[in-house]
């Protein structure tokens, strides 16, 4: 038993309780440990402070790093743990300093809740990468409570309204939950390295991520071509907006796209060769990982050299851009494909997604846990 379980054990909540001197009752799901199923666990919110934002929780979008923490596969992980950092629900009240939002607004919180505020990483609006220590939405050390932050897996959260999101109205709130992670996973890269029209962009995968990222390229205007190992996947590749869908075991179909690419966003977490790719590119062309293979993956020099070619990666995005895919996506109409689930289906969910048996996106219904 470590961190919120401890701590909450001593004030007499037990193991199934992580409740904090002059907090709300929150029902949530969470895991008590590595091994264990998650499950109904109660924990406390803090009541909204002068700049908070208290959100009721309508739907939360489940990522494969939900995984990755829930199980420590990344080995720091501390328990109990909500897991869920893609967000969506309703406005219930705001603090007395609170500008952007009121009681009845669609908001949104994706993988940050706090940062330092004042490093250059923070000051550029890239709180991400911030040097000071950002809080992350769970597993993170909160400020308020001396434990760690609690994410969406649950009934409501409070959240800074610096870190709060608004949500276009037009956009299906359940579709657009996952937009809060793979969304702006996917859109940060896509913007920054050029994508647009005139371009050449490749999309290395089609799963949670690599179906935003043929969303997005498509919506940029690039001529978009997606790279996948099954030829089942083409028709739904095209249906997504793909231009072209290259199954990338034919070595010939390879071939024929041989230093063609303006940039390619590879979105695999499984070890893959990155080197094919790579001979894709163009002249000065950028492959972005955004997928997180769980080995060192091997490059050859010469598949830089020639044609001095760019290997990057990118992590979610800042605040700032986050609101400005969203935004973008309210004006496009870009959403994620998904399924929607009970809170109680959360573990079957999880065996699922390491089968990869979702298209693309699961989304939990918060109400199963409410009623």
């Amino acid at each position: 038993m470590t961190g919120h379980a401890k701590r909450a054990e001593a004030r007499g909540g037990g193991v199934g309780a992580a409740t904090y001197a002059g907090g709300m009752s929150i029902k949530s799901f969470a895991a008590l440990s590595a091994t264990s199923p998650l499950g109904p666990f109660t924990i406390s919110r803090r009541e909204p402070l002068a700049r908070d934002v208290e959100i009721d929780i309508l739907y939360c979008g489940v990522c494969h790093s939900d995984i990755h923490f829930a199980r420590n596969e990344w080995g720091f992980s501390q328990y109990p743990m909500v897991p869920g950092h893609e967000i969506l629900g309703r406005v219930t009240r705001v603090g007395k300093d609170v500008r952007r939002f009121k009681a009845g607004d669609v908001a949104a919180v994706g993988c940050l809740v706090d940062s330092c505020r004042t490093c250059a990483c923070c000051v550029k609006g890239e709180e991400q990468f911030c040097t000071g220590g950002a809080v992350f939405t769970y597993n993170g050390p909160d400020k308020h409570s001396g434990g760690m932050t609690f994410g969406g897996y649950s009934e409501r959260i409070v959240c800074d309204e610096a870190f709060t999101l608004k949500v276009p109205t037009n956009l299906d709130p359940a579709r657009a939950a996952p937009l809060l992670c793979a969304g702006i996973t996917t859109y940060s890269p896509l913007r920054r390295w050029g994508a647009g029209k005139g371009k050449k962009v490749g999309v290395v995968g089609l799963g949670g991520l690599g179906h935003m990222g043929v969303k997005f390229a498509r919506a940029f205007g690039a001529h978009t071509v997606l790279f996948t190992t099954s030829e089942s996947k083409i028709a739904d590749g095209k249906r997504l907006g793909a231009d072209e869908v290259v199954i990338s075991k034919n070595a010939d179909a390879m071939a024929k796209h041989s230093m063609s690419f303006d940039m390619i966003l590879d979105t695999v977490s499984a070890d893959h060769d990155l080197n094919a790719y790579l001979g894709l590119l163009k002249l000065d062309g950028s492959m972005v990982l955004v997928g997180a293979p769980p080995s060192p993956q091997p490059v050859s020099a010469f598949s830089l050299l020639m044609p001095r070619r760019h290997l990057s990666g990118s992590l979610i995005g800042g605040i700032r851009e986050t609101q400005e895919m969203l935004d973008f996506c309210g004006t496009h109409n870009v959403v994620c494909d998904i399924e929607l689930i009970r809170m109680q289906q959360i573990n079957e969910a999880y065996e699922r997604m390491l089968r990869s048996d979702v298209k693309y996106r699961f989304v939990i219904d918060m109400a199963s846990l409410k009623g």
